[in-house]
C-alpha cells in the first residue's frame, strides 16, 4: 500500500483546512486508516483513526476535526476546523490493521507527510 497525503497549507488561527491521503494498492477498505502529526522538536503523536466500525480521536482534536473514509475513492480526510497555532505540524496519514486504533504499531503503511502551519 503506498499513501500520497495532500492537502495542508497556511491558514489563520480560527479556519479550516481538509487533508487528503489516497491509497493505491489492494485492501483499502480492510485497513484501519489514521491521522499522526509531528511539530518540530516533537514526537509524532496520534490525531484521529477510522476502521470499518469506529473512529477514535485525541482528546486535543475533539470536537473541532473529523475523520472520514471513502472506500470507492482509497481515500481518507481529515477535516480540521477552529485550527489553533498548536496545531502546526507535518500530518501524516498511515494504514494499518489491529487494535487500538490510537497505537503508532499498528500501522505498517506511512504516507510521505503533508504541513499544516497555522498563523496567530
Amino acid at each position: 500500500v503506498q499513501l500520497q497525503a495532500s492537502g495542508g497549507g497556511l491558514v489563520q488561527a480560527g479556519g479550516s483546512l481538509r487533508l487528503s491521503c489516497v491509497a493505491s494498492g489492494r485492501g483499502f477498505s480492510a485497513y484501519a486508516m489514521a491521522w499522526f502529526r509531528q511539530a518540530p522538536g516533537k514526537e509524532r503523536e496520534f490525531v484521529a483513526a477510522i476502521s470499518w466500525t469506529s473512529s477514535s480521536y485525541a482528546d486535543s482534536v475533539k470536537g473541532r476535526f473529523t475523520i472520514s473514509r471513502d472506500n470507492f475513492k482509497n481515500t481518507v480526510y481529515l477535516q480540521m476546523n477552529s485550527l489553533k497555532p498548536e496545531d502546526t505540524a507535518v500530518y501524516y496519514c498511515a494504514a494499518g490493521t489491529g487494535r487500538p486504533l490510537g497505537s503508532r504499531s499498528i500501522y505498517d503503511y506511512w504516507g510521505q507527510g503533508t504541513l499544516v502551519t497555522v498563523s496567530s
